[in-house]
C-alpha cells in the first residue's frame, strides 16, 4: 500500500535532503535506513529537494509498505523511533497508488525567517539577521507575483527544462521578533527562494534599485547573483 508521510527536520544537521555519493549525512539516507530497519525496501520519493542547511516543517514523501504492515499506527510509531533525532514524523496516511509526492503537488510554499535583532548562537542556524527598509521590501515583493521566467533566479548549472514558474503569493509578515517572507508557487527552481530573498534585502538596504530588480524578474539583466544564507529557509507546505 502507498503511504504519504509528512516530515519535519533540522536542515543544519544534514548535507541536504537528497542521497549523495560522498556522504551518508542526508535526510533521505536517514529515511531509507529507518525503513530498512523495519523491513521496508521501497523507493522513497520526496516532494522536493532542500539544500544543506535548509529546514523543513512539512516535507512530504511517499513509499510503499509491504502487506505485513497492516497496522499503520504501529508502523508510524516504529518509523518515527528509527529516524534520526533531528527528523520527526508529523503525519502519515494511506493514499491512492497513483499518488506521487512530487508530481501530484499543485503548490509548494517556503518561509524565510529574518530576525530584527542580533541572533543568539543557539538561533544562528535557524534564522538570518538583517536590517532593511520594510516598505521597500514590501513594494518589491509585489513584483514577483505572477508567471515569470526566473532564469536569473536559479543556480547556474541547474538541470531544468523550463525556468518559467508562477508565484501565487509573495508577502512579508511579522511574528514576534522576526520578519517572515512567505512564497507560494507551482514549483521552485534550485536556489530560487534564496536568490529572491538576497535581491529583496539588497532592495531594502538600497543596494539595488526597483528598476534593476524589475529587469532581473523580466530576464533582461542580472544585477544580483548571490544567495541568502540557507539557515533562514523552511519548506513549510505542500498542497495537493
Amino acid at each position: 500500500m502507498r503511504i504519504k508521510a509528512v516530515l519535519a527536520y533540522d536542515g543544519s544537521r544534514f548535507n541536504g535532503f537528497q542521497i549523495q555519493n560522498h556522504t551518508k549525512n542526508t535526510v533521505m539516507y536517514t529515511i531509507t535506513k529507518a525503513l530498512h530497519n523495519l523491513g521496508v525496501e521501497s523507493k522513497v520519493v520526496g516532494s522536493g529537494r532542500t539544500d544543506s542547511g535548509v529546514h523543513a516543517t512539512a516535507q512530504v514523501i511517499h513509499f510503499d509498505l509491504p502487506p505485513y504492515w497492516q497496522d499503520l499506527q504501529k508502523f508510524a510509531t516504529a518509523f518515527d523511533k528509527n529516524l534520526a533525532p533531528y527528523v520527526r514524523l508529523r503525519n502519515i496516511e494511506r493514499v491512492s497508488e497513483n499518488f506521487h509526492a512530487r508530481y501530484s503537488a499543485k503548490r509548494r510554499a517556503y518561509r524565510y525567517l529574518i530576525s530584527r535583532k542580533p541572533l543568539s548562537p543557539f538561533m544562528a542556524a535557524y534564522a538570518f539577521h538583517a536590517n532593511y527598509d520594510k516598505n521597500l521590501v514590501d513594494e518589491a515583493l509585489k513584483l514577483f507575483i505572477g508567471r515569470h521566467d526566473f532564469v536569473y533566479f536559479m543556480k547556474t548549472g541547474s538541470d531544468t527544462k523550463s525556468s518559467v514558474r508562477t508565484l501565487f503569493k509573495a508577502k512579508r509578515y511579522e511574528y514576534r521578533d522576526f520578519d517572515v517572507l512567505y512564497f507560494e508557487g507551482d514549483g521552485f527552481l534550485r536556489g530560487q527562494i534564496r536568490l529572491i530573498v538576497d535581491a529583496l534585502l539588497k532592495m531594502g538596504q538600497k543596494r539595488m534599485t526597483l528598476s534593476q530588480l524589475q529587469a532581473q524578474i523580466e530576464a533582461k539583466e542580472r544585477s544580483s547573483t548571490t544567495l541568502a544564507p540557507p539557515n533562514g529557509l523552511y519548506l513549510c507546505r505542500i498542497i495537493y
